[in-house]
């Protein structure tokens, strides 16, 4: 047995469990850890570049708190791609219809690689200008800008590892992913600090080295990704044959999947402009906040990672007809993340200067992170509810609830918030606005699941057309 198998051995994949039958604590666990898990690695990525840029220079740092949430909106401009991917495979998976999820797969692939392109030139293009409407600054902005060209770039390769991840997890296999995401993972850490430092033979690259390293990483990991959907022997399969664009299938993927980007560009439009609210304080409060942000990414994986389950098991069961189940699923992951978030924001507020510090030297820095991270901390079992909730959402294919809470909560609520206050309490009204906005998302998100509005939400067709198909024809949509 090989080193990738003994550490999948540790999990149980979906061979073991029946995603629509038996209890539900069980199969959502092991769905979700290892979503965890790979989502520790994603989270590791951007860890390494903070840790060594931090370390490199309070500019650099600051740079890298721009270049983030720019990337996070041109990856929500396509993720409605994989996310309509995720649920179609998911839904017919539930109803038994192999060959119906595997063109939805190949499909999903060849429309996400061709958004990527696109959204790679634009942002190439576009990226310094965007940038200094953010508000970098003229010490932060070259580094900022030499990052997101590069990462603009790598954009199709990014596209093609999350889209690989979405439809493995569509299908019910989690492990495999994140097994490709350790390796990828491996190789970035190993490379960040010789390509940012400038160790060995090669040369002193600051940011832009951090840019390199990741995209580099990502590429292998998108290569080994598509590369076992093609051969077939774990997950779901993707066929050549079903990879040439069908523009009618594409209508179903964009009823899917526009309004889940409208609710990632939300998201990440609301980031971009906290920072033009953040920019018009010093590189001190910027830097505080790019750790900050950076830490939440962490805390907030069980969230994430259970919140892929849910969405998977929803769909699963609605294409199996068990919307009852489907329901028990999000009430019970909404309770247990509460739980484990309340507790997760304890520890951050106890330990939120040694936390800060283990990224920066920097006193001032440390100390407005620190303030940050005790802001926000209290409300942390908030974020839980509501992406549980907005899980079950996609599930059922009611992508635009999901995205309209997501907008509600930042563009409605945290922005305003943070804009007023602000200008009276200094960076404390914008620390103010998130923990606001939490509370208000989570409140939202459990009033909307009861109203029950998600129910009957059959997105496949199954109920049609649930025959065998000719290979390379696209499901009907009567």
């Amino acid at each position: 047995m090989g080193l990738l198998d003994r550490i999948g051995a540790l999990f149980k994949g979906r061979e073991e469990f029946d995603l629509t039958e038996g209890g539900i604590a069980r199969p959502l666990f092991y769905l979700s850890l290892p979503i965890v898990v790979t989502n520790l690695f994603q989270t590791a990525y951007n860890l390494a570049d903070t840790f060594w840029l931090g370390q490199y220079s309070t500019d650099a740092l600051a740079a890298i708190s721009f270049a983030f949430p720019m990337v996070f909106l041109l990856i929500s401009m396509g993720m409605g791609l994989s996310v309509a991917g995720s649920v179609l495979v998911a839904q017919h998976t539930g109803s038994d219809e192999t060959e119906k999820a595997e063109y939805a797969a190949s499909q999903t692939l060849s429309f996400a690689f061709i958004a990527s392109v696109v959204l790679g030139i634009v942002g190439y293009l576009s990226v310094e200008r965007v940038l200094g409407l953010l508000g970098a600054s003229p010490d932060v902005l070259p580094g900022a800008t030499a990052y997101m060209e590069v990462v603009s770039l790598g954009i199709p390769f990014m596209f093609g590892f999350f889209v690989f991840v979405s439809l493995m997890r569509g299908y019910g296999d989690t492990i495999t992913p994140m097994l490709v995401m350790f390796g990828s993972v491996v190789v970035n850490i190993v490379i960040d600090p010789f390509l940012i430092n400038g160790w060995w033979r090669f040369p002193e690259m600051g940011i832009e080295g951090a840019a390199v390293a990741t995209i580099f990483s990502r590429a292998l990991a998108a290569a080994v990704g598509i590369a076992i959907m093609l051969r077939g022997s774990r997950g779901v399969t993707v066929h050549l044959e079903d990879m040439v664009p069908d523009f009618t299938y594409a209508r179903r993927l964009v009823e899917i999947g526009a309004p889940a980007s409208v609710g990632g560009m939300g998201r990440a439009l609301s980031i971009n402009l906290l920072l033009v609210i953040v920019g018009t304080f010093s590189s001190t409060v910027v830097a505080g906040y790019g750790i900050g942000t950076r830490m939440f990414s962490v805390v907030f994986l069980p969230a994430i990672a259970f919140a892929r389950g849910v969405e998977t098991m929803t769909g699963q069961n609605i294409g199996a007809g068990k919307e009852d189940r489907a329901a028990r699923t999000n009430d019970f992951a909404a309770k247990v993340l509460f739980g484990l978030l309340t507790l997760a924001g304890i520890v951050v507020f106890l330990a939120a200067e040694p936390i800060t510090a283990v990224f920066t030297n920097d006193p001032a820095v440390v100390d407005v992170g620190a303030t940050f991270l005790r802001y926000v901390a209290p409300t942390f079992g908030f974020i839980g509810i509501m992406r549980a909730y907005a899980g079950g959402f996609r599930g059922a294919g009611k992508t635009i609830i999901a995205a309209t809470i997501a907008i509600l909560t930042q563009g409605v609520v945290r922005i305003p918030i943070a804009w007023f206050a602000s200008r009276s309490l200094g960076s404390s009204g914008i620390w103010l606005a998130f923990a606001v906005s939490n509370v208000v998302g989570a409140t939202v998100a459990y009033l909307w699941f009861r109203r029950g509005t998600w129910r009957g939400a059959d997105i496949t067709g199954a109920s049609v057309d649930s025959g065998e198909r000719p290979r390379g024809d696209a499901p009907t949509d009567d």
